[in-house]
């Protein structure tokens, strides 16, 4: 009885199994990610856990976004984490039985090291071995159903190999870390890496973090075993006479400066300097002692200067040629390629550079008193030789080389041609003269062809320098910008910037975003250094117990004051002025011209005022006013938590706002439309309502995807208040408008579409206040090119007109009524009688 029980048993047991095996592969299969992964956002909450470098931590991941810069994201897949990616448990047994069979076949001789499509090859081997292994396993299961479920299993099971191999860079998913302290450094203990790893701050709203500096490792094929505790990946070095040089390290010979020494993934290459001249013979230095090569005095090549420490390529036609500054005196020598690891199929040449580099990379396996060269294995005191001009020898597991340094020619490379393993002239015609476009050029006459290329006439041929930059890496505040005449890009701190918008918002120079319905006049920045100029901002409730919007932006510099009012009205001095305005003198101090729906003012201090002539603002100073300005728009320092630091220098915490900002009021009790104290409570507002309202900026494709870009997250929580304070209107337009502007000023396109999805008219739109406390602005139509024609007749004309409606409304009302009450109390043969000039009786 008891084995009879038992055989029905186990074909459910065997079911439950092939369902969890199946549950299991399809989690594998959301869990597969790798390190290069972009962010995909799903609306659940976020997880406990993520993914980093495919390695499971709390919280948080850094994935990388380019070769230096990383993003961190919160995952939103729970089950994902907690299940193997490539599915191994379900092939452990199989790959323990396949791994002797194939440790007997290794031979000694055979490659140590496997290609990425060796790897992939032998994966796929153990994978069709395991897969096999399952199916005899599913055979020998008895009944129909464990047929089908054992075919199941097996289908599953090979679909989750494929779109495992077939992962993209887009299966990790998750949202974008935010943060509010703008340009700071950013501590994440959460993430299983070191601070000497990444380096995160927060840009934009977000959490980016950069990888750290790591040795070059770009012409390395062989890399040593990366531990745990380190950040970098580290080419195999080198041993030469007892003494360990890590890759990359040059030297030279004590007994012979001439004779140089270059180690790369365990190859040491043993060559000759040729050095050459650029410049004429009264102003060579001869060599110094330890040194191998003659000097020219100054840093000057075919007549362009070579800043200190910059490479200058000596010809165009042999990049090998170079030569570098060093205290003021010239250096140039002809460079010998390093002996690379890989084999000639794996190597690649760069037009614009000396040496051919290795595409690909591999880790290796250490064989002690070995040489790994071309994935071969040579004993010690070994000798072999990779080419016909080059001898190698296995020493102490490091491979020695000798290889010549072909001489320097004169003659250009349509003269040349190979003599064994270098090339010689193959003619000996002199000439003094050289013709380049049409131009004569005399014997070491020397020209210019733009800011990074020079040439020299010499014996007849042009020889070309080319100077080479060397690499720039940027802070997250810095562009890359090449300055006119300037051959190599330098870092430029980006000019800060101020945002002035809505009800009314504010963002600081340094980031710091508060809002602030005060209704006076305030100093919104100002050089309080140097007193060079200074921009005051006044707000107007616009009959309103709460909110405001900004009125007018005043700038006063030199002794001028210019003023940006409402519908697109701009003032000089008291006096209105029609755009474009750049004032009388032949320096102007100020340019102020209408571009599209703003004004936009510059001033020969660097400054830059953006107005829409109604409520948004942008201020624009240069990085020379750093540390010196004051006001609402902070300190400009580059550290956002110290911007509200008030008049008295004291810092406010963000609910003491209000004191903060009125330290910063201007011009007394007459400046304010309306009385501090009587700034009404915050109305209550249905959540509901205004996330439907300001839903728009959660989808991230109706702003072009600036949410990779820029965080929405304080845009979204300004129109929410927008909608409060004005539940019937379009005020939640503002902040559409401010973060599509803002987008748009960090390289981000996003096109008109955007009006159409969320419905806001371009321009501005139209409030007026109402009994309900509905807050309108006041509508304008613009010129071409000139001031802008103000249209205020359209808005008297307009309110006359509902005027005249009400009464006709009104009016209408009250002869219904009457005739209601008519056919209430007046017989119905009164009524039937009645001439039309009688005049019904009076109602009792």
């Amino acid at each position: 009885m008891n084995k009879e029980m038992r055989k029905r048993q186990k074909p459910q047991r065997r079911q439950y199994a092939i369902k969890t095996a199946t549950k299991r592969t399809a989690l594998a299969l959301t869990a597969t990610t790798t390190a290069t992964a972009t962010t995909i956002r799903t609306p659940t909450a976020p997880p406990n856990r993520v993914t980093v470098n495919n390695e499971f931590v709390r919280t948080m991941a850094i994935v990388a976004d380019s070769a230096d810069s990383v993003a961190v994201v919160v995952a939103n897949d729970k089950k994902a984490q907690s299940c193997c990616a490539n599915d191994e448990q379900c092939c452990n047994n199989c790959r323990q039985q396949q791994q002797p069979d194939r440790q007997q076949h290794l031979r000694p001789t055979q490659s140590l090291t496997l290609s990425p499509q060796q790897q992939q090859s032998q994966q796929q081997q153990q994978r069709q071995g395991c897969e096999q292994h399952v199916q005899r396993h599913l055979r020998s299961w008895p009944g129909q159903r464990s047929k089908f479920s054992a075919w199941l299993l097996t289908t599953v099971f090979i679909v989750a190999i494929c779109l495992v191999q077939s992962a993209h860079t887009n299966l990790l998913f998750g949202n974008l870390l935010s943060c509010s302290n703008e340009g700071e450094v950013v501590q994440i203990t959460e993430l299983k890496i070191t601070s000497k790893c990444y380096q995160c701050t927060c840009k934009n709203g977000f959490v980016n973090c950069e990888k750290g500096s790591c040795p070059p490792i770009d012409d390395c094929y062989l890399l040593d075993p990366k531990p745990r505790d380190t950040c970098c990946k580290k080419c195999k070095g080198c041993i030469y006479r007892g003494v360990p040089y890590p890759s990359g390290s040059e030297w030279s010979d004590p007994e012979d400066p001439c004779k140089t020494y270059k180690c790369v993934a365990s190859v040491v290459t043993e060559t000759t300097m040729k050095c050459f001249n650029q410049c004429d013979d009264e102003h060579v230095i001869p060599p110094k002692p330890g040194e191998c090569c003659p000097t020219c005095q100054g840093c000057k090549i075919n007549g362009q200067m070579v800043a200190e420490g910059q490479e200058v390529v000596g010809s165009i036609d042999d990049r090998c040629m170079v030569c570098q500054c060093s205290q003021n005196e010239l250096t140039c020598a002809k460079k010998t390629c390093p002996i690379l690891q890989c084999p000639i199929s794996k190597q690649t040449q760069n037009p614009n550079e000396c040496c051919p580099r290795c595409t690909e990379q591999r880790e290796f396996m250490p064989v002690y008193g070995k040489c790994i060269f071309n994935n071969k294995v040579y004993y010690d005191k070994t000798q072999f030789m990779p080419d016909r001009c080059t001898n190698c020898t296995c020493s102490n597991g490091t491979s020695i080389c000798q290889r010549n340094t072909c001489p320097i020619l004169e003659c250009s490379p349509e003269y040349q041609e190979m003599d064994g393993c270098c090339p010689r002239c193959i003619t000996s015609e002199v000439r003094n003269e050289c013709i380049h476009k049409g131009v004569t050029y005399m014997n070491n006459e020397t020209w210019n062809l733009g800011p990074c290329r020079s040439c020299r006439c010499i014996a007849g041929q042009i020889r070309c320098s080319e100077m080479r930059c060397p690499p720039l890496k940027c802070n997250s505040n810095e562009v890359k910008k090449t300055l006119p005449g300037e051959c190599c890009p330098r870092c430029i701190e980006t000019p800060g910037t101020c945002t002035v918008f809505g009800d009314p918002h504010f963002k600081t120079f340094d980031g710091k975003f508060f809002s602030f319905q005060g209704s006076c006049k305030y100093l919104l920045t100002a050089d309080c250094h140097d007193k060079t100029f200074s921009i005051r901002l006044t707000n107007d409730g616009r009959g309103t117990k709460r909110s405001s919007w900004a009125k007018t932006v005043t700038l006063k510099m030199r002794g001028m004051r210019v003023t940006l009012g409402q519908k697109m009205r701009v003032k000089v001095n008291g006096s209105l002025v029609i755009l474009p305005y750049s004032g009388a003198t032949d320096t102007p101090i100020v340019n102020i011209e209408r571009l599209g729906e703003h004004i936009m003012l510059q001033t020969d201090l660097g400054l830059k005022l953006e107005w829409d002539g109604n409520n948004f603002l942008q201020v624009t100073a240069p990085t020379a006013y750093k540390k010196k300005l004051c006001g609402l728009c902070g300190n400009y320092n580059g550290i956002g938590r110290d911007d509200l630091s008030s008049r008295d220098g004291n810092n406010h915490t963000d609910k003491e706002v209000w004191r903060f900002a009125n330290s910063w009021k201007e011009g007394g009790p007459k400046a304010c439309s309306r009385r501090v104290e009587k700034i009404s409570a915050r109305p209550n507002c249905k959540e509901r309502k205004a996330n439907a309202a300001c839903r728009w900026l959660r989808e991230s494709e109706v702003f072009g995807n600036c949410d990779n870009r820029l965080n929405p997250n304080n845009y979204f929580d300004a129109c929410k208040m927008d909608v409060c304070e004005c539940p019937n209107r379009m005020c939640h337009c503002d902040s559409f408008a401010a973060y599509v502007h803002e987008c748009r000023r960090l390289g981000v396109e996003v096109s008109e579409e955007w009006r159409k999805r969320t419905k806001c008219p371009a321009g501005m739109w139209r409030r007026n206040v109402t009994k309900m406390a509905l807050l309108q602005h006041h509508q304008h139509i613009g010129g071409g090119g000139g001031g802008g024609v103000v249209v205020g007749s359209g808005v008297r004309s307009g309110a006359q007109a509902r005027r005249r409606k009400h009464h006709q409304q009104q009016k209408q009302q009250a002869q219904q009524q009457l005739e209601r009450q008519l056919q209430l109390h007046v017989p119905k043969s009164l009524l039937a009688h009645k001439s039309p000039n009688r005049t019904p009786p009076p109602l009792h």
